[in-house]
């Protein structure tokens, strides 16, 4: 008869092999590099398995399903883009292909940019899906938004859409009680031309006062921007602006008419829509570059004049 020692060591050695044999079948992560790795829409486990090893990720695809059965609880897998790292176990792997944690990435619409410019961009992002048109001008709001690899460069508009239109119900119900527009509309029309005057986040509530204050007393907004719009579409115009297109008759140029251009002339960002609902106390009606990258503003034209000839001083002495 055998000893009781020899009897347990016996079987310790059985469950060691037992356990080994079982591990040895059971396969094992693989993964020596970070690898980016995509689960189409649909996938079985077992598709995604045979493609785990294909990709040299896990030693074997049948035991990586039968652990999935065995310990992975009832949640399926989903479809994405998940990042693989050195040292995963295939438990690992499994969770972070049931959790959804897949790879973000990002696409940055900065404020001011047209939509021509936003429908270009997500154009060239090579790693969405499917067409869109050009969006309608000043209904996207400038952010950066995630996206998935795969995704439709529809809902990613989508979301830059909807982002605007909540973002605007709030800063409407925050609006000041003497402010020139009537509704959001208007006000994202006179943001978007705030947005082009000036670069300076500082000046943004001023330059939006002193527009507000052409608005109330009639007027003409003689912006710039509003000239350039119909001829590039929110693109730079990449030259200086000529006396023809100054005098030119249309629904945007404020030189020619009163009030505002008949649509936005960008896309603009929350400050300015937020310095247009909540302008700047001032009497300023005219403004002029100061050289610094900001404005001279101006009560009166004599004042006006003045900056004028300080900012042509400037160009000449600069050979602007």
């Amino acid at each position: 008869m055998k000893k009781p020692g020899c009897l347990v060591a016996a079987i310790l050695v059985l469950l060691i092999a037992g356990a080994l044999a079982f591990s040895a079948l059971l396969g094992s992560a693989t993964v020596e590099e970070e690898t980016a790795f995509v689960i189409p829409s649909g996938s079985s486990l077992t598709a995604v398995a045979n493609d785990l090893e294909q990709q040299g990720l896990i030693s074997s695809a049948d035991g990586f399903v039968l652990q999935a059965k065995l310990f992975g609880g009832s949640d399926p897998i989903q479809a994405g883009e998940f990042e693989l790292t050195p040292g995963m176990s295939q438990g690992e792997i499994l969770r972070a292909f049931q959790s959804g944690d897949v790879i973000r990435r990002f696409v940055t619409i900065p404020e001011g940019m047209p939509s021509v410019l936003v429908h270009e961009r997500l154009m060239a992002e090579e790693l969405l899906t499917g067409e869109i048109g050009v969006p309608a001008e000043g209904s996207v709001l400038p952010d950066t938004y995630d996206f998935e690899r795969g995704e439709s460069r529809q809902a990613v508009l989508d979301r830059m859409q909807t982002a605007m239109t909540a973002y605007l119900a709030e800063a409407w119900a925050a609006r000041g009680s003497d402010i020139a527009v009537s509704s959001p509309e208007e006000a994202v029309i006179l943001a978007s031309v705030v947005e082009k005057e000036t670069g300076k986040p500082s000046e943004r509530r001023m330059v939006a006062g002193l527009y507000s204050n052409r608005l109330k007393i009639g007027m003409r907004l003689q912006a710039d921007p509003t000239i350039i719009y119909p001829i590039t579409q929110g693109k730079p115009l990449g030259r200086r602006i000529r006396r023809s297109e100054i005098d030119a008759v249309n629904d945007y140029n404020t030189y020619s008419m009163s009030g505002l251009p008949k649509g936005p002339i960008t896309n603009p960002g929350r400050e300015s829509i937020a310095a247009v609902l909540n302008p700047a106390e001032t009497r300023a009606l005219f403004m002029v570059a100061d050289g610094s990258g900001g404005h001279a503003f101006a009560e009166t034209n004599a004042e006006h004049e003045a900056n004028v000839a300080k900012w042509r001083q400037f160009r000449a002495e600069n050979g602007i």
